[in-house]
């Protein structure tokens, strides 16, 4: 599978030379810190966005969250921070990590964390149309559901402490909860090295987003992920309880749509048997009474039977 290369750093990280690292490591994007929670800016993130881009770098930027806090001003707080250097092929990233004393997390739960996500990362896909917009998280918060499916995903895990970028490169790619992130960052020592899934001319591309139309919402979704994002909607549809079974506690989507198909199987085959029914009676009438008129009177029946079913008008929204 190819890949490329890249760092990311923040206030921590002094000035970096650029131009080396692209030239000895091979990376093609870096990363910096750009802000924290409702009002923290990283202190060195303006003198590392201008090193990168001139390096000529894949460059992004990446928000370190408080979802216990407003997502709104947290969302505005990056906005405003990464505005003079946002644009086409520029990488947004959520920094959701847990600090180790749950501070940042404190008072929500997992629920309440993925509509946090989901928010925060539906304000900065507004402000910056056609620029992408990912996740940096760990499989703990994967496996917990705090993170929408869909989204880019950068990874960090750490299974050899001090690393090369060819070590990384030898093994498999990971899947935190059973999903492929595009992005893994292998090592923080010396430097927080990562590497992408896509060789560098596939992650410029992949980076410069679409601007001409709306990006495919399930593209690099596995199955799973398509069925769980279709049926985690918005809780208007939902299962009957009569069609809970034990053999089927979830009700996965093709059990559904096959037993929906024996639903209105049977229901035309009821139908035909009642519309037979009611020709016979029309007709056994009308041999004992030669005024009877047996069209007249099966219209009239079905259209009695029309007038007593329950009728769900679906308004149309347009």
């Amino acid at each position: 599978m190819a890949t490329c290369r890249g760092v990311d750093v923040s206030a921590y990280q002094a000035a970096q030379n650029w131009g080396a690292r692209k030239r000895d490591e091979g990376i093609t994007f870096a990363f910096a810190k750009a802000s924290e929670g409702q009002r923290s800016r990283d202190s060195r993130f303006d003198s590392h966005m201008a090193g990168i881009l001139k390096a000529g770098l894949v460059p992004g930027a990446y928000h370190f969250g408080w979802p216990n806090q407003d997502p709104e001003r947290e969302a505005a707080n990056y906005i405003a921070a990464v505005k003079p250097y946002a644009r086409p092929g520029f990488l947004h990233w959520l920094d959701l990590e847990r600090y180790s004393d749950g501070r940042n997390y404190k008072g929500r739960n997992n629920a309440e964390i993925r509509a946090w996500v989901a928010r925060w990362l539906a304000l900065v896909a507004e402000a910056y149309p056609g620029q992408r917009v990912g996740v940096y998280t760990s499989g703990s918060d994967l496996s917990a559901g705090r993170v929408p499916a869909g989204v880019p995903l950068w990874y960090p895990a750490y299974p050899w402490g001090p690393a090369s970028y060819s070590k990384a490169e030898g093994v498999g790619r990971p899947r935190p909860a059973n999903r492929e992130p595009e992005f893994w960052q292998f090592t923080s020592q010396p430097i927080d090295r990562s590497i992408c899934y896509m060789s560098a001319a596939d992650l410029r591309t992949w980076a410069a987003g679409d601007t001409t139309e709306e990006d495919d919402p399930m593209a690099g979704m596995s199955n799973k992920e398509i069925a769980a994002a279709v049926w985690e909607t918005d809780g208007v549809v939902g299962v009957p309880l009569e069609w809970t079974s034990k053999g089927n506690p979830e009700w996965k989507p093709a059990s559904i749509l096959i037993d929906l198909g024996k639903r209105v199987r049977s229901l035309d085959t009821k139908l035909s048997a009642q519309s037979a029914a009611i020709s016979e009676l029309a007709k056994a009438l009308a041999d004992r009474d030669q005024a009877v008129d047996v069209d007249a009177l099966v219209a009239r029946i079905t259209t009695a039977i029309e007038n007593v079913t329950v009728h769900l008008d679906v308004p149309e929204e347009g």
